[in-house]
């Protein structure tokens, strides 16, 4: 795990360079690194959290005419090694940094097709003058840009949102900015970076960037900045019978679990007594028997815990039977509603704008107390996406929009009039999802049931993936922990994603052909477990709390809650009577969504921003 910056422009400002890059110092507590060409007007820096090969891995690492920043692991090092050893290359080390630029060095841009592993990473070409940077298949890792001139400006690449920010001080957001947060929050559409003139590289592709000759008489500004898509999913007929299939699933997920657990220091797994996390565990501790467990519950939240479709029963019961019968060294980790509470802030500033609020907020407060003693740990994210764990994958939906956005009338209607014609939030969201339906990849072949759920897959790999994805980076980064997601390897993604809907939902159970992949290993009370999502709070002290903190908000009379919502419709959020559809997806409801209009008014408020309109 590391954080770097990379600045390309006619004139670097050295000492807004680095504090640009010191905003990343969660993600990389243990080297920082720097390289500038004064003549080629070129910085690149770099913050390290060491994991492997501490004295061979220094960054930005340098080889012949080129110099690479990285962010993340290669699970397939070994291999791309042995294939470089043989072509006449020599290592000092073990790093996968070291691996990485001479395979670029080998094979340029066509590397990213021999890579697996969670990435992002910029190299300088001192010869050419030319940027390359690359993200991972599916976005593990993040990676932004910034480019306002397109004839002759300012480039620059770094791994989060603040250091952008930082450098440019871009205090400022626009209509479509609030059109993302507003209608699609807390997720984005993919390759939108919120403010202006930043941008996502989306996962999956790579970018070049040379800067202008400023003596050249014309400037084509497809010359300058160009990206390319690298991976996607492949739309290809299915051939295998139900047990070859989950032969294979089983064969691919234990290939990527395997791989994840290299590591110099301290690794460990996230447990919650669910299907995912236990299968990740028990599969792992086939290779790691010393495996230490870890999960995270809210205090007091058996008194208040009340079943439903998502969240159907509560994890604790469940981590006592592997405890005792695997005799697990787990560590409960519990979470009081101060905590809760008060990260809400430093969540906000991870994110760099609003997010699953105390969902965010628990994850890094729990990632800080599994730092103490550990620096990696595995988890089960994104196997509901891949698999078709939602109720949304199987039950009829209401609408014609994003599945985990059943509101769109309640969001339209808690901003004041003039905010509702201008931001016309109901045609900017159902856009972006015909936009989604559109490029989903399709044989052409799949019956009326499979095209469906290949557009699902689709639409939830690009966008609730993602957001989770996102929160698992910024959450866990923040807390100087690496976290690997064994479930978002990309050859086990673009199997399944062939793989019929009648399969996945074998015996009519969400997620049965996971369940058959791993019920030799997995215990029949966990197998037969109906699906649970990431812990959240039920105590009422935590709604009582985010009144407070959204009342006292609104009392500010130059707050942008003010100037944006109804104030009408925000007082009914107060009314315990009111009752509300789910703001986003499983987790966020009544709670969550004032905290989330608390988080807006703060995010305003701690980053000064202006409202272009």
């Amino acid at each position: 795990m590391s954080g770097f910056v990379g600045i390309v422009s006619p004139k670097i400002n050295i000492a807004e360079a680095n504090k640009s890059l010191a905003k990343v110092n969660h993600r990389g507590s243990d080297e920082q690194g720097f390289y500038l060409n004064e003549s080629e007007n070129v910085f690149f820096g770099h913050k390290r959290l060491v994991v492997v090969d501490k004295e061979n891995g220094k960054q930005p690492f340098c080889f012949k005419e080129f110099v690479l920043i990285y962010n993340g692991e290669l699970y397939n090092m070994e291999e791309l090694r042995n294939d470089l050893i043989k072509k006449g290359y020599d290592f000092i080390g073990y790093s996968d940094t070291e691996v990485l630029i001479k395979l670029y060095v080998e094979y340029k841009e066509k590397c990213v097709e021999k890579l697996n592993g969670i990435f992002s990473f910029a190299i300088w070409n001192e010869k050419t003058k030319e940027l390359f940077g690359c993200r991972d298949h599916v976005g593990v890792k993040p990676f932004y840009y910034y480019l306002k001139n397109k004839n002759n400006g300012d480039f620059m690449v770094c791994s989060e949102i603040k250091s952008i920010l930082s450098y440019f001080k871009i205090n400022s957001i626009t209509s479509d900015g609030l059109r993302e947060i507003l209608g699609l929050g807390p997720s984005h559409t993919p390759g939108c970076g919120i403010y202006p003139n930043v941008y996502e590289l989306k996962a999956g592709h790579y970018l070049k960037y040379k800067p202008l000759d400023l003596n050249a008489k014309s400037h084509n500004f497809s010359e300058k900045l160009t990206i390319e898509r690298y991976w996607n999913v492949p739309a290809i007929a299915h051939s295998e019978n139900f047990d070859e299939t989950a032969k294979k699933t089983r064969h691919l997920l234990e290939d990527s679990i395997r791989r994840q657990l290299t590591s110099d220091v301290p690794l460990c797994s996230f447990l919650s007594g669910g299907l995912d996390s236990t299968a990740i565990t028990l599969i792992a501790r086939k290779f790691k028997l010393d495996l230490e467990t870890f999960s995270i519950d809210y205090l007091d939240n058996y008194k208040y815990f009340s079943g439903n479709d998502f969240q159907v029963s509560q994890d604790n019961d469940f981590i006592k039977l592997l405890i005792k019968r695997f005799q697990l060294k787990h560590n409960y980790i519990t979470i009081n509603n101060e905590q809760l509470v008060d990260t809400l802030y430093d969540a906000l500033v991870l994110k760099d704008f609003p997010g699953m609020v105390d969902v965010d907020s628990s994850l890094y407060w729990f990632s800080k107390q599994v730092k103490q003693r550990f620096t990696v740990a595995l988890s089960g994210e994104c196997s509901d996406e891949i698999f078709g764990g939602y109720p949304w994958f199987y039950k009829e939906q209401q609408n014609e929009f994003f599945p985990w956005i059943r509101n769109l009338d309640e969001r339209n209607s808690l901003l004041n009039q003039k905010f509702r014609d201008k931001l016309n939030l109901i045609n900017y969201v159902k856009e972006r999802y015909i936009q989604t339906l559109k490029e989903t990849p399709l044989t052409g072949m799949e019956s009326k049931q499979d095209k469906r759920h290949k557009q699902l897959t689709y639409l939830n790999l690009l966008w609730f993936m993602q957001t989770l994805l996102d929160r698992n980076d910024r959450m866990t980064t923040g807390a100087g922990l690496e976290v690997r997601v064994p479930f978002a390897d990309h050859r086990l993604i673009e199997y399944l994603y062939n793989v019929p809907w009648k399969y996945k939902f074998d015996k009519n159970r969400e997620k049965g052909l996971l369940r058959e992949a791993v019920k030799d290993i997995v215990p029949d009370e966990i197998l037969n477990r109906k699906k649970n999502p990431y812990p959240k709070t039920h105590n009422p002290k935590y709604l009582n709390s985010v009144k407070k903190l959204l009342k006292a908000s609104l009392k500010n009379k130059n707050s942008i809650l003010n100037y944006i919502f109804d104030k009408k419709a925000l007082q009914n959020l107060f009314e315990d009577s009111i009752e509300q559809k789910p703001w986003f997806g499983q987790l966020m409801t009544r709670p969550q969504l004032i905290a989330y209009l608390y988080q807006f008014d703060l995010w305003f408020k701690h980053y000064t921003l202006n409202l272009i309109e």
